[in-house]
């Protein structure tokens, strides 16, 4: 693919193909991923990739937990809830699932704690000793967007998501994550499922006028 049709044609991706990924796809967007700048070169963060019986026990943990009433456990920081224009109901359109029908907005909360029920789990973490840095946050933002990109580029898609990582201890365990680093986002990934209603939105994109200033230009 051509860059432009990458980030123009790439969208977030959450109905999944049971196909395994090869490792070797997944590490050449790794590969890629990790050309993403940050702060001095530190490259502050860690990739754990997830799949088969490991990733179910994830699931299972993660959604039992959290149906059992378990405060969520999350280690990077939280705030309130988006609302107003920041909150896209997009998704709830495409799934044909009505504002009063709780109990199909339940059932999209828990694919979301089953990680889409995608093939491969990627959860990025970053080296305690940088936690109070403000480029640590940043430049693992920035290696994300570059591995969902990177990925779409291979024919897969992602979601990047922290209802997967809700319950903190389960994934630790059963990833393997040590105790000096901290469980920052997770990464659904996976081939796309064309006939699942809510891959195809497109999120619109506000105008370049509408959020940029340019200072000190003639024309």
């Amino acid at each position: 693919m051509q860059f432009d049709d990458v980030i123009l044609g790439r969208r977030s991706i959450r109905g999944y193909k049971p196909d395994p990924v090869p490792r070797a796809v997944i590490e050449e967007v790794l590969t890629l991923a990790m050309r993403a700048p940050s702060s001095m070169n530190t490259q502050p963060y860690h990739f754990h990739v997830i799949a088969g019986e490991a990733l179910d026990r994830i699931r299972a943990g993660n959604t039992e937990r959290n149906l059992a009433g378990v405060p969520h456990s999350r280690e990077f920081r939280t705030g309130e809830a988006f609302v107003g224009r920041h909150r896209d109901r997009q998704l709830f359109t495409a799934m044909g699932i009505a504002r009063d029908d709780a109990a199909a907005r339940q059932g999209w909360v828990l694919r979301g704690f089953r990680q889409f029920d995608a093939p491969v789990c990627v959860i990025i973490t970053y080296d305690r000793a940088l936690a109070a840095s403000d480029d640590t946050a940043f430049d693992c933002g920035a290696v994300a967007t570059a591995l969902v990109n990177a990925a779409w580029s291979r024919g897969l898609g992602a979601v990047i998501n922290s209802q997967g990582i809700m319950q903190s201890p389960v994934v630790r365990e059963h990833a393997a994550i040590p105790d000096d680093q901290v469980i920052m986002k997770s990464i659904a990934l996976g081939w796309p499922d064309d006939s699942f209603p809510a891959n195809a939105v497109v999120s619109e994109r506000r105008p370049v006028a509408e959020v940029a200033v340019f200072v000190g230009f003639n024309e």
